[in-house]
This record gives structure tokens, C-alpha cells and sequence, in this order.
């Protein structure tokens, strides 16, 4: 529960304003029937009361121009947990009907205004993260759509504008300058009569291949899954007005294959510019499978990689940093890749599948149109964590940059937090060749920071094993012996080095740790001390830390 006494003084208030509010728009056009409301749009926000004590319902929301709009949410009858919103400000001066089938109970409270409920508390939550991306309102996963276009980042991603839980999933949409700092836009992909809108892609048509733009003014095309119990089908739309809002494609769906898998699993499309046509990488049944086009409207099966499991990538990476050593990763949800060839309309693996992060990441996607001058593949996962009596559920991880590097097992994928987060590190202290117990009280003044970053490598001269804990949770956990981290696999370069390098960012709710320059990384909920703190500890049998680096970090909300 977030209701607080603050909270219900709030509630309170806006009850007796909802009254007055109601008495004045039944006089102006608002009119009840049985279970049924229409107003008038007057304000920039429909403001919607949310218990999770009640079942969900469904709710409709109908307008002269607009598709119906369909809702399940768990509207609050009487005192509300929290409250969620949804931007009506392109309907103003139009008659909006929310249609509730089950009854009228807990509709009066739903009421327009140009403020979201509680606005002055988002971002100054107490469990809200201060330099990760999360949503207002609702729950947040895959990243879906992620392009560079005119100087902005687009972070589109899987969404429930209406709770906080998994439901109703929309294209949510938030924009940067720097990957670090972002602006949430209103939703720019909604619930249909064919489905929800599940995760995809979006690519920049310079050429106007699709004939949705121009060539001096060109389109942003995505491709998303529509799912409906029968089946997941493939969609486009198309954005004119730099990806704020998008036109659906009336010959939808583009890509519809479920009697030639006999599955319902077909989805998350990405698409990209191979040559002279597109490519779209898409998860049907047991791998992914390739399709391409000449038009992002028209798509033809070319060929299929079995071994992956939802949110297909494919791209190329130079090796070493050497343009003139090309491979191809195709990467799955979770995390897993293979290293290979690509001509255009077929993958042909080198290697195995290899494994570079672990934990809570999930659904990572890069951005498609990088500046050449740029030339980094950057991408965003998803960290599946909750936040405790927040109105909000889920984050984006820190933007990653990947590249491929010769290692004693091969080449493999390394990822490494783009440079921009370094804009956030406030340098905090600086220690060289502690004991252990130098090391913990080094750090004893940052145990109830709720953010930080530490940079530490450690030195095992007399132990196998050494772990870095705060608060009783075990953010680094290394045994050479055994070669795991944290309960993975992991071999340092050196089989017998004695040292190990991480790079840990600790913020609110979570933390992120980059292992020996990005060779390896996993993410984790932070454990929320209750009771006593016991702050930092470095453990093993006389552990030297060769280095320690702390860093405070910025707020991405201030």
C-alpha cells in the first residue's frame, strides 16, 4: 500500500472536487447511463482510481475519430492505492463514453483534469530509481523500437498504462538526448479489434521504400506482434511526426504464420536495412527466423536458426575493433547468442551458443540508425524487478555498448556501460592496496547511500574464494575454484589469476556489476535492508583490494 496520511487527506479532497466536478459537467454534457459515462473533453488527463483488492474488469473507452479502446484494471470501488492516467488531450472538445459492463460501482470516481493524481510525487518515490529508466505510472518490459532519429534516442517498450502489473500491453514511449536522461511521451501504440500490442522494432525508410513518407521528410516504420488468444501476427504503422504518433497499416497483418509453425508463438520482429532490402528477424516456434522485403509491407520466409526463445537480434560487430573482421550476432531474450555469418537472407553459425550476462536482464535490444560518425551498438535490456508499494513495476537497465573480442575461448561479446553514464559519477573517494578491514571502513560512510557506484579489484593471495556484500546481499560472490560468480560460470582469461575486476552500480531497487572490463555482467534487486546494517564487507581469507574507487551518482530526475 502507498496510501498514506498525506495520500487520503489527497483522496479526500479530490472526492469532494469530483463532486462539484460531476454536479458541473452533468449541467455541461456529462450524463450517466446505467453503466456508462459521457463527457466532454476538457482536460489533458482521464485520471482512473486503482485497488488491488478488487478484481479487474474491463472497461472501454469510445470517441468520434478514435478506435475503441479497451481497458482491464482493477478500478477502485472507494479508497484507491494508487492512480493511473491516460493522456485524453488529443480528444479535447469531443465526447468521450467509458463504457463499464460491470456496473457503475467506482466509475464516479474517474474524473478529467489537466494534472495526473499525485504529480507532484512522481520521480520523489520512495523506491523510485534515480538513474534508471521507469515509467510514471504502470509496468514496464521488453524495449521494443529502439532508434536513433533527428538527435533523439526512442525508447519504446512494453507497457500497462493501467496498473502495475503485466496486462494491456501497449507501446509506452520515452525519448533522450543522451540515453541518459529521458522524457516519457504519451503511448504511441494501442489495443486493437485484432489484439494487444506486443514487443517489435522501428527503422528510419530514408528511401521511402513503403511509400509512407518521403524521401526529404522519411517515415519511422515499426513492426510489433498483435496477439490475440487465436494467434500472434506480425503489424506495422508508421510515424510521419518523428515517432510520437503512429498511423496503423490498413493491410495489416504483414506477416501472419501460424499454420506454417502450428504455433501461437510467432513474434517480436526486428527489422533492419540489409543492401538494397529489409530484414526481419522473427521468433517463430523454436528459433528465429529470417524474412525480408523489398517494401517493410510485403515479406517473403527465407530461412530459420532453431535455439532461441523470444526477442530476436541480428547484427554485426567488428572484431577487436578491426572493420575488416566482420561477425554477426544473433542474440535471444535471454541473453544467449551465437557468433556467425549473414548473407542477407541466412545465418550460418560459427560457434556455439555463448552466454555474456545473467540475472535479471532480460529482452535486450539494440538501437537500429546510428550515426555512422557514432558508429557504437548500444543496447537496453530489461531488469525484471519490482518495487515494493510503488505505483510502478519494472526498469530499464543501464544502455550497454557491445563489441567483440578474442579471448582464450574464442571471440565473445563484451558489454560495457556507454560512456554518457559517466556524466552521473561524482568521484567520492580513491584507495590503492587495502586489507579488508582498511577496505570496509573505507566504505563505511556510504553504507546508506542509495546510490553509488564502486569500481574494486580484488586480490586473492590467500583464498580461492572473495565477495563484496552490503547489507547482508552478496553483490559480488567470486570462486576461482569452482569458477562461478554469483552462481554462474565464469573463467577469467587468466585460469590462474588470482585478481578479479568489477564495476558495480548500486541504485535504489537494483544492481548492475560489469566483471574484468564488460567480460561478463549479471543485474539483481537490491535487497532492501529491514532491521539491522550491517553495510559493506569484503569477505575471503585475507583479501587484498588492490583498488577501490567509489563514486556518488546523480539523479536522472533532478
Amino acid at each position: 500500500m502507498i496510501t498514506n496520511h498525506w495520500n487520503n487527506q489527497k483522496i479526500n479532497a479530490m472526492r469532494y472536487s469530483r463532486l462539484i466536478i460531476l454536479a458541473a459537467g452533468l449541467s455541461a454534457g456529462c450524463t450517466l447511463h446505467g453503466a456508462e459515462m459521457t463527457m466532454k473533453v476538457t482536460g489533458k488527463y482521464l485520471n482512473i482510481p486503482i485497488s488491488h483488492k478488487v478484481d479487474r474488469t474491463r472497461l472501454t473507452l469510445e470517441a468520434k475519430g478514435m478506435d475503441p479502446l479497451p481497458i482491464v484494471a482493477r478500478v477502485a470501488p472507494d479508497e484507491a492505492e494508487y492512480w493511473v492516467f491516460k493522456d485524453i488531450s488529443a480528444l479535447k472538445g469531443k465526447k468521450l463514453t467509458i463504457k463499464y459492463p460491470d456496473g457503475t460501482k467506482g466509475m464516479d470516481a474517474i474524473y478529467q483534469a489537466d494534472t495526473i493524481h499525485g504529480e507532484s510525487q512522481i520521480y520523489h518515490e520512495k523506491n523510485r530509481p534515480q538513474f534508471h529508466f521507469t515509467t510514471r505510472r504502470g509496468w514496464i518490459n521488453d524495449p521494443n523500437g529502439l532508434v536513433y532519429h533527428d538527435g533523439e534516442y526512442h525508447l519504446y517498450y512494453q507497457h500497462n498504462p493501467y496498473e502495475r502489473d503485466w496486462e494491456n500491453m501497449h507501446w509506452g514511449h520515452a525519448v533522450s538526448t543522451d540515453l541518459i536522461h529521458w522524457k516519457e511521451l504519451p503511448t504511441a501504440l494501442h489495443p486493437d479489434h485484432m489484439g494487444t500490442m506486443f514487443s517489435g522494432s522501428t527503422v528510419i525508410d530514408h528511401d521511402n521504400d513503403s511509400g509512407f513518407g518521403s524521401k526529404n521528410a522519411p517515415a519511422m516504420v515499426a513492426a510489433y506482434t498483435i496477439d490475440n488468444p487465436d494467434r500472434q501476427m506480425q503489424g506495422i504503422a508508421y510515424s510521419t511526426d518523428n515517432g510520437r504518433t503512429f498511423t496503423k497499416y490498413e493491410g495489416n497483418p504483414v506477416v501472419n504464420s501460424k499454420e506454417i509453425w502450428d504455433t501461437h508463438d510467432t513474434r517480436d520482429p526486428k527489422m533492419f536495412r540489409y543492401g538494397d532490402h529489409w530484414v526481419m528477424v522473427l521468433n517463430e516456434r523454436d528459433g528465429h527466423s529470417i524474412y525480408t522485403s523489398d517494401n517493410l509491407r510485403d515479406w517473403t520466409y527465407k530461412s530459420h536458426t532453431t535455439g532461441f526463445w523470444e526477442c530476436p537480434e541480428l547484427f554485426p560487430l567488428p572484431v577487436d575493433g578491426d572493420n575488416d573482421k566482420i561477425m554477426w550476432v544473433m542474440y535471444g531474450a535471454s541473453g544467449t547468442y551465437m557468433l556467425g555469418d549473414f548473407d542477407g537472407e541466412k545465418f550460418t553459425p560459427r560457434s556455439g551458443k555463448h552466454r555474456n550476462c545473467a540475472g535479471t536482464i532480460y529482452a535486450a535490444q539494440t538501437f537500429n540508425n546510428m550515426p555512422v560518425s557514432d558508429g557504437r551498438r548500444i543496447q537496453i535490456g530489461w531488469g525484471r524487478l519490482g518495487h515494493p508499494g510503488m505505483p510502478f513495476n519494472g526498469i530499464m537497465l543501464l544502455p550497454t555498448e557491445l563489441s567483440l573480442r578474442t579471448t582464450k575461448d574464442g571471440v565473445r561479446l563484451i558489454s560495457t556501460p556507454v560512456k554518457e553514464v559517466e556524466s552521473l559519477c561524482k568521484p567520492a573517494g580513491k584507495w590503492t592496496n587495502l586489507t579488508q578491514d582498511q577496505a570496509n571502513k573505507a566504505l563505511e560512510k556510504f553504507s546508506d547511500a542509495d546510490r553509488l557506484r564502486i569500481r574494486a579489484t580484488l586480490h586473492l593471495s590467500h583464498a580461492t574464494d572473495a565477495s563484496i556484500c552490503l547489507a547482508g546481499q552478496r553483490l559480488v560472490d567470486y570462486d576461482l575454484n569452482g569458477t562461478t560468480l554469483n552462481g554462474n560460470h565464469y573463467s577469467p582469461q587468466d585460469p590462474t589469476s588470482m585478481e578479479l575486476t568489477a564495476d558495480i552500480y548500486i541504485d535504489r531497487t537494483s544492481v548492475e556489476v560489469f566483471v574484468d572490463g564488460g567480460l561478463f555482467s549479471y543485474s539483481m534487486s537490491r535487497h532492501l535492508p529491514d532491521g539491522d546494517r550491517e553495510g559493506f564487507r569484503f569477505h575471503g581469507n585475507r583479501v587484498t583490494i588492490k583498488n577501490l574507487e567509489v563514486f556518488n551518482m546523480d539523479s536522472i530526475w533532478d
